[in-house]
């Protein structure tokens, strides 16, 4: 019951942070659309592109942790929230505490960085998938259509 409790309170977590990144990123946004480069010299004017520039990288690492807010949102909603996406196991409720959206437990996201996302053990059977109106699952390329 911990668990599901701790997880009602992360789900209330991660909806104030989308609205507050939604809300700064419209921001942003709209000040970027209405910027205007003034009349002035030229360090005015490097002044205003190192502006933009940084602003345009603040709200490009907000939009990329607005996705992964809204993919944590999702899998909430679907019931895969809390699982390792690298090992499938229970990612402990001290990690998602300090970082809500995190999709691996520390154990893969240490050998994701240390070796790469392709490190990991592929926990997806391939060996299943298949056309689900063909009963053949034999293909023979030269039959197929180009």
């Amino acid at each position: 019951m911990a668990r599901t409790d701790a997880l009602l309170r992360l789900h209330k977590k991660l909806l104030a942070r989308r609205n507050e990144l939604r809300q700064r990123l419209g921001m942003v946004l709209e000040d970027l659309a209405e910027h205007h480069t003034s009349g002035g010299d030229t360090a005015d004017a490097a002044f205003d592109a190192a502006s933009e520039a940084l602003a345009s990288s603040l709200a490009e690492m907000e939009a990329r942790e607005l996705l992964q807010v809204e993919r944590a949102l999702a899998k909430l909603k679907n019931g895969t929230y809390g699982r390792c996406e690298g090992c499938g196991c229970k990612i402990p409720i001290a990690r998602l505490n300090a970082l809500p959206y995190c999709t691996y437990c520390i154990a893969c996201q240490r050998q994701i960085e240390a070796e790469g996302e392709d490190s990991l053990p592929q926990r997806h059977d391939w060996s299943r998938v298949r056309d689900p109106n063909s009963d053949d699952l034999n293909v023979n390329l030269s039959e197929l259509e180009r």
